[in-house]
């Protein structure tokens, strides 16, 4: 295998879970840092959609963060991220990407969104909060005793919704959950794929 291209920005939730599992996965890359308001011509040619992370490997172009994870755990999967293929891992991930992801825009960028007030859009969030609380108060990760990809595909956008009022999340009684983001913000998979280029 050529060594993997990988176009991406390093705040960006989904450009950082295709980071994390391809460094876990020990995929020799080279990351090409974007910025958003110059995108390389090279990576418009591979993917006109302009978004990233954007894979370009062996002649594939992959463009979707969680097909780019898919890709890198078919490569190499040492501690079993994948869970033997546990259909939950996946259906977790819809749930953060089609629903938790649509409620975290809407509170993270209220001001564009008039119709409600930014408390309303954060209960949205909070139903999925409290869905993670209840599966981690079962054991230390979301679906295993042990990192898995549902933890790292939704970490980023935890992250995020977090930090939009940092003291509101502290405050909030979701203790597992606050750990559960802690330890992961302290880890060194994901120090070492935020640090700066």
């Amino acid at each position: 295998m050529s060594e993997a291209l990988l176009y991406s920005f390093r705040r960006c939730p989904y450009a950082m879970r295709a980071r994390l599992a391809l460094r876990y996965s020990g995929v020799p890359v080279q990351i090409v840092e974007v910025s958003l308001k110059t995108k390389p011509a090279q990576m418009l040619a591979l993917s006109p959609k302009g978004t990233v992370p954007v894979l370009s490997v062996d002649g594939r172009v992959i463009e979707e963060s969680l097909d780019i994870m898919q890709w890198a755990l078919a490569q190499h999967d040492p501690e079993d991220w994948l869970l033997q293929g546990d259909p939950a891992v996946l259906e977790l991930i819809a749930e953060n990407d089609q629903v938790f992801k649509h409620h975290l825009d809407r509170y993270k960028y209220a001001d564009r969104y008039p119709q409600q007030p930014m408390e309303h859009y954060r209960a949205e969030g909070e139903v999925f909060l409290q869905k993670l609380e209840g599966l981690l108060a079962q054991r230390a990760f979301l679906l295993a005793d042990h990192l898995s990809l549902a933890d790292a595909a939704l970490a980023p956008f935890v992250r995020q919704f977090a930090h939009v009022d940092r003291d509101w999340f502290a405050s909030t009684p979701y203790q597992h959950l606050q750990n559960w983001l802690q330890r992961f913000l302290e880890s060194p998979l994901f120090i070492a794929v935020m640090a700066k280029p």
